[in-house]
C-alpha cells in the first residue's frame, strides 16, 4: 500500500470531493483520480462511490478511512520524533584518555554528562597515545585526547593544548619550590631517568633533541605507566620528564618538584582527534565540545601551560 495513495485517498474522503481534495493536495484531479483508483485496484476493493455531488464510502472505504487516518498521524508523529531526535545528544560515544590526564578529567566528564547529556551514555578508556589513535581509527573509540599525534589519515586532529615537558625530581628536605627555574636540556645528562618505552612520543622527542644537543641521556629505567613513574620519582629512584598537567593528575604534587627544559624548549601538544571520514553525531559533537572545554578549564596554569586558539569546537 503506498502512502501517497493512501493520503489522496483519505483527503477526497475528508472533503467528499476530487476536485477540492486535488487543490489541497496541489495534484491535477486526473492524477489524483488514477491514484485512487491504483489503491482500490490493489485492495480489490470498491472504496468510493462518485456521484454528480461528490463521492460517498462504501463500507470498505469507511474502514479504509479510519485506518488511513490513524496510520497517516502515526507517520506524521514519527517524522516529527526523527525531525526532533536529528540534532539531538542522544545514545553512546565512547572516549579515550591518556594517563596523564584521565584521572583529572574522569569525574568533570560524568559531571557533564550528567547535568547536560542526560539521555546519552558515556564509556571513558585510558590508554597511551598510540593505543587511542587506534581505537578510534578502527571504531573501537569514537573520540580521544593525544599527545602529539602522528599525521594520519584515518583521524581529524585539532590542537587543544600546548604545554611544556619538565624535569620532574622528588622535593628534598629544603622543600623546593613546586615549579622551579628553567633547566638546560644539556643538564638531564647524568640524571638517572626513568621513561616510557621508545614509540611513547615524548620519549621519542627527547631521544630526538637530545641527540641534536649532543646529550647523552641516563636511562636507567623503562616504565610505560606514567602512575608508576611518578611513584618511582616520589620514592627517589630518579627523573622524570612530564608535563606538570601529569604531574597534578597524579595527586602527588606536593612530593615533587618540576623545571621546565629550555635550551630548546620541549613542548608536548595535547589534540583532539576523531575518524577522519565519519560524521560526527550530534552527540559527539557535543561531547568535543564539552572536552576541549574541560581540558582548557582543568589543566594547570602554571609550568608552561598555554591553550592553543585554533582548537576544535567541534
Amino acid at each position: 500500500m503506498n502512502l501517497r495513495h493512501l493520503e489522496s485517498f483519505v483527503r477526497v474522503a475528508e472533503l467528499g470531493s476530487f476536485s477540492k481534495a486535488a487543490r489541497v493536495l496541489d495534484i491535477a484531479q486526473p492524477a489524483l483520480s488514477r491514484q485512487v483508483r491504483q489503491l482500490e485496484t490493489d485492495l480489490r476493493q470498491t472504496l468510493l462511490l462518485r456521484n454528480g455531488r461528490g463521492v460517498n464510502l462504501t463500507d470498505a472505504g469507511q474502514r479504509l478511512f479510519e485506518h488511513g487516518v490513524q496510520i497517516l498521524q502515526r507517520v506524521s508523529q514519527a517524522r516529527e520524533d526523527l525531525g526532533t531526535q536529528r540534532d539531538a545528544a542522544v545514545g553512546h560515544v565512547t572516549i579515550g584518555l591518556p594517563p596523564s590526564i584521565g584521572r583529572r578529567l574522569t569525574v568533570p566528564l560524568i559531571e557533564g554528562f550528567r547535568e547536560q547529556l542526560p539521555r546519552a551514555r558515556l564509556t571513558l578508556v585510558e590508554g597511551l597515545s598510540a593505543h587511542i589513535a587506534e581505537w578510534i581509527a578502527s571504531g573501537r573509540v569514537d573520540l580521544g585526547l593525544l599527545y602529539n599525534p602522528e599525521d594520519l589519515p584515518a583521524l581529524e586532529i585539532s590542537p587543544v593544548l600546548q604545554e611544556c615537558l619538565c624535569r620532574v625530581e622528588r622535593r628534598g628536605g629544603g622543600r623546593r619550590a613546586a615549579v622551579g627555574p628553567p633547566l638546560p636540556l644539556r643538564e638531564l645528562a647524568g640524571c638517572p631517568l626513568i621513561l616510557p618505552e621508545r614509540h611513547q612520543t615524548i620519549r621519542r622527542q627527547l631521544q630526538m633533541q637530545s641527540a641534536l644537543a649532543g646529550v647523552k641521556l641516563d636511562v636507567a629505567w623503562e616504565v610505560s605507566s606514567v602512575p608508576a613513574i611518578i611513584d618511582l620519582v616520589c620514592a627517589g629512584v630518579g627523573f622524570a620528564v612530564l608535563s606538570a598537567s601529569a604531574v597534578e593528575a597524579s595527586g602527588r604534587g606536593g612530593e615533587l618538584a618540576v623545571r621546565p627544559i629550555v635550551e630548546p624548549e620541549l613542548v608536548s601538544v595535547l589534540c583532539l582527534a576523531q575518524p577522519a571520514h565519519k560524521p560526527a553525531t550530534p552527540l559527539a559533537r557535543r561531547a568535543a565540545r564539552m572536552l576541549t572545554d574541560l581540558v582548557t578549564a582543568s589543566m594547570p596554569r602554571r609550568g608552561g601551560r598555554r591553550a592553543l586558539s585554533h582548537a576544535a569546537s567541534a
